[in-house]
């Protein structure tokens, strides 16, 4: 990945191209702002200029996303982990709109769509997830043009606010939530194995390898403290958990790990699995991760569209939070808890996370304590207790969303997003 969130090596142009007055309004920052980090902690704090910034570059990425499938690459199967390509992108422009432009505050109208039935199309909070894939969407050329319209208001309406955390509150929201779509649309491509979108998006690469590290434990500040940048709602409020020491490995779980408990029958032994864990794989008839076949005695991962070689030393992709836990059952080893990965991410010179894949922990996705539903309140609210926390971030993942603070949660039955895990030696 790239820090401007582009396609390395990769030309487009045609169908979503931006029209002329988002290439000037791209050229204006392009020209006014210094190469910068655009990492989480600079775009959680990021002012007017860097952050109108970023808007125009994730909207690159977002558009390009959809640019690059074929008019039937648009039509995906209707699945719980999918939303149909052009809703999806639809969507995003919805949210900046209803947030960055329509939104009024407590107690006051919120204002109306500058497109017709934009709330009866896009709104996920109404709209079921199934309903998705029949709704008589705009031509392409009309989103392209509302969009467009959206994004050039919403960076205008940046300019008039104030500058503090307060005054860009929705513009980062909004920034940060088009960022988690732009991964959801790549996990989307390599679930039904549609084209790689760009060189940026290999399989992980192998790691340098070490053994697992001690951490003394101690107090750990989890969560994000008023005035320090933008946070989402589950990470508030900040407050000091107690850690014990422990034993944690300085990467994840490898390829060749994971296969040595393929072949010793990992998949077979109940033992090493819940109950409903085990019930569910065997329905499946799985025996390996969801991705892995063997050809004669060679073991290879779909990626994408295509089959390629099994790199022992990358990190494992694409396991259910099931299969990391019997594993550590199989190895005699344990899921770090989320306060244990956050120290270890926040303390611990070289450890390797963030570029490959989202770590599963052993701990349910729960409100921290004071926790109150921000403005976009299903974020986070309807999910606890049946998510699983995930930490740091994978190479789907857009740079300025990456921070050892950021709670992502998925079901633990989700193998579908570039998930892996690390492991803890037993307390």
């Amino acid at each position: 990945m790239i820090a401007t969130l582009g396609f390395r090596g990769t030309g487009f142009g045609g169908l979503c191209g931006p029209s002329a007055d988002a290439a000037a309004t791209r050229r204006r920052y392009d020209d006014a702002t210094d190469d910068d980090d655009t990492g989480a902690d600079g775009l959680r704090r990021a002012g007017r200029d860097e952050l109108a910034r970023a808007l125009l570059d994730t909207r690159d990425s977002t558009r390009r996303l959809l640019e690059t499938l074929l008019p039937e690459q648009r039509t995906v199967p209707m699945l719980p982990i999918l939303n149909p390509p052009v809703w999806e992108y639809g969507h995003v422009g919805w949210f900046q709109e209803r947030w960055c432009l329509r939104h009024a505050g407590p107690g006051r109208q919120d204002r109306a769509s500058r497109l017709e039935s934009a709330d009866l199309w896009f709104d996920s909070s109404s709209i079921p997830h199934e309903a998705r894939w029949t709704l008589d969407l705009p031509r392409l050329d009309t989103l392209n043009a509302w969009m467009d319209d959206v994004l050039q208001a919403s960076v205008a309406r940046l300019h008039d606010e104030d500058g503090d955390d307060a005054g860009l509150y929705f513009h980062r929201l909004a920034l940060f939530h088009e960022q988690f779509h732009v991964e959801a649309l790549i996990t989307a491509r390599q679930a039904i194995g549609l084209p790689q979108p760009g060189a940026a998006y290999d399989p992980p690469a192998a790691m340098t390898l070490g053994a697992d590290v001690r951490v003394a434990g101690g107090e750990v500040m989890m969560g994000t403290a008023p005035g320090t940048g933008f946070a989402f709602d589950n990470e508030q409020d900040a407050h000091p958990v107690r850690v014990a020491p422990f034993e944690i490995s300085m990467q994840p779980v490898t390829n060749a790990e994971f296969l040595q408990f393929v072949e010793d029958g990992g998949y077979h032994r109940a033992r090493l699995w819940s109950a409903p864990a085990f019930a569910r794989l065997s329905a499946t008839g799985r025996v390996a991760p969801a991705h892995w076949r063997r050809v004669g005695e060679r073991w290879q991962m779909r990626w994408f569209d295509r089959w390629v070689p099994l790199e022992p030393f990358a990190p494992v992709v694409h396991v259910d939070a099931f299969e990391a836990e019997a594993w550590c059952t199989w190895a005699g080893r344990r899921l770090p808890a989320e306060a244990e990965w956050e120290l270890a991410a926040s303390t611990l010179e070289g450890l390797e996370w963030g570029d490959a894949v989202w770590e599963w922990t052993a701990t349910p996705f729960m409100p921290y304590p004071g926790f109150q539903a921000g403005p976009y309140r299903d974020y986070s609210q309807p999910w606890f207790g049946s998510h699983r926390v995930v930490r740091g971030g994978s190479l789907a993942t857009p740079r300025g969303l990456l921070d050892a603070r950021l709670r992502n949660f998925y079901r633990p039955e989700r193998g579908d997003v570039f998930v892996g895990f690390r492991s803890c030696a037993p307390r």
